[in-house]
């Protein structure tokens, strides 16, 4: 295994490191809200002595439906991340979906994150690795849902190749299994580690039904919220080195992917034991 750094903020993943934690909402609503819950999950993980990343997207430019909310956009969203970097004082992850934004992107994101679905997309590896390491930033990268773990040394060829010395951090989420639904094969994360760079669980996307909200008739995506915690504990105890969670004070009200996030309330509870399981794992 390795570590990766991200030397603006002297904090590392990986080998030796504390259990990460990217975690926040799943898209920007508004500044005040972003706020709160980077404020709690900071206070969170500052008492359980975690590396801490605050996580948003500005735009969820995959959703199953165009009548779903995407977030404030790239100019808004991104502003929106500066202040609540400069006001919290926290490194801040978000999505890239074009080849367009990576400058933009990461110049505001100390870890720039590839979505699943976008992991095989050459030129926008290619650029996003060019301009994070530019910036000093982590790439973060998503499996993708139809992705073997080994082939995920194809992403990091890709971006190294341009970038040799960046920093990476591959992310387990899920594999399609049957219609609407995913399965996490816990024996992909040591796979993955194999390559040389860390791993992280998003145990948030990995509970989701893809297309199949009842709560609108399979226009957007559900999920079953009460698994988060399991896969969390699951892949942590199969040697992950971070995770990558999304809460909200009122997930049922959430704009988007309410179904698999969890209450912020839960933060302190499911991070105090993924932190327990962390320690023992690498005792």
């Amino acid at each position: 295994m390795a570590v990766a750094h991200l030397k603006h903020w002297n904090m590392s993943f990986g080998e030796g490191q504390p259990l990460a934690v990217i975690a926040g909402l799943n898209v920007l609503e508004n500044l005040e809200l972003s706020l709160d819950v980077g404020r709690h999950l900071k206070a969170v993980t500052a008492d359980l002595g975690l590396p801490f990343v605050f996580k948003a997207s500005f735009d969820k430019a995959n959703r199953s439906s165009n009548a779903s909310y995407r977030g404030p956009g790239l100019k808004d969203g991104l502003a929106m991340l500066a202040e609540i970097k400069r006001t919290l004082n926290v490194p801040i992850a978000t999505d890239i979906h074009e080849i367009d934004q990576a400058e933009a992107v990461a110049a505001v994101a100390d870890l720039v994150q590839i979505p699943a679905f976008l992991c095989r997309q050459t030129d926008l590896i290619v650029a996003t690795a060019i301009a994070t390491d530019r910036a000093g930033g982590l790439l973060h990268v998503k499996k993708a849902q139809f992705l073997a773990p080994w082939d995920c040394k194809n992403i990091i060829a890709k971006a190294r190749a341009v970038a040799p010395d960046l920093q990476i951090i591959l992310c387990e989420r899920g594999s399609s299994f049957g219609y609407n639904n995913l399965i996490v094969d816990m024996l992909g994360i040591p796979e993955m580690q194999r390559l040389g760079v860390p791993v992280s669980i998003d145990a948030t996307h990995s509970v989701q039904l893809p297309g199949a909200d009842p709560r609108t008739n399979g226009s957007s995506t559900g999920g079953r919220r009460e698994g988060v915690p399991i896969i969390a504990k699951a892949a942590v105890a199969a040697g992950a080195d971070g995770v990558f969670l999304e809460f909200h004070p009122d997930p049922d009200r959430a704009l988007c992917d309410g179904p698999s996030c969890l209450p912020l309330d839960m933060a302190a509870g499911l991070l105090s034991t993924l932190r327990a399981v962390h320690q023992a794992v690498r005792s």
